[in-house]
């Protein structure tokens, strides 16, 4: 694969591995495309966004269980403790 590159963005290339940082520009294209895999979100549907909001609400205005609670309860449920 070849990529062309702006002029910034091959001397940022040539100034990591000019720092010691990677021995090679491969690895700084590589070790950027790692860290973009890393943090790349999901695409969520409307509806489990929606969700996502309710829950932040209800949280918002104390509507929540607190961990002790809901850790009691799936333990009974599942495992009759």
């Amino acid at each position: 694969m070849n990529l062309a590159l702006s002029p910034q963005v091959e001397r940022f290339i040539q100034e990591q591995v000019q720092a010691g940082r990677f021995p090679n520009a491969e690895a700084v294209i590589e070790s950027a495309i790692a860290r973009f895999q890393e943090t790349d979100e999901p695409d969520l549907d409307p509806e489990t966004l929606a969700r996502i909001d309710r829950s932040i609400d209800r949280i918002m205005t104390g509507g929540f269980r607190e961990w002790s609670q809901a850790s009691a309860e799936l333990r009974k449920k599942y495992l009759g403790e």
